[in-house]
């Protein structure tokens, strides 16, 4: 009981087409297939895309000045 059959599936199968009909099941079924696709085409996009760049490790400017007034200011505090 703890796992479905495929009786459970082909009944749960049936429920789906009875309450939205087999037109509307298509469809859904269309979207789903497209969305999938285009999901798994930007993931093969991204994969392809250019290398990451390397950071340079050097500082955008120079804080060092900053720095000694915060300390100087923190001691006379």
């Amino acid at each position: 009981m703890g796992s479905l059959s495929i009786w459970h599936w082909l009944i749960v199968l049936a429920i789906a087409v009875l309450i939205f009909g087999t037109k509307r099941l298509s469809s859904i079924g269309t979207d789903l297939g497209s969305a999938v696709k285009g999901f798994r085409k930007a993931m093969s996009e991204a994969d392809q895309d250019e290398p990451p760049k390397q950071i340079n490790k050097q500082a955008d400017a120079d804080f060092t000045e900053n720095r000694q007034n915060e300390t100087a200011g923190k001691k006379s505090g």
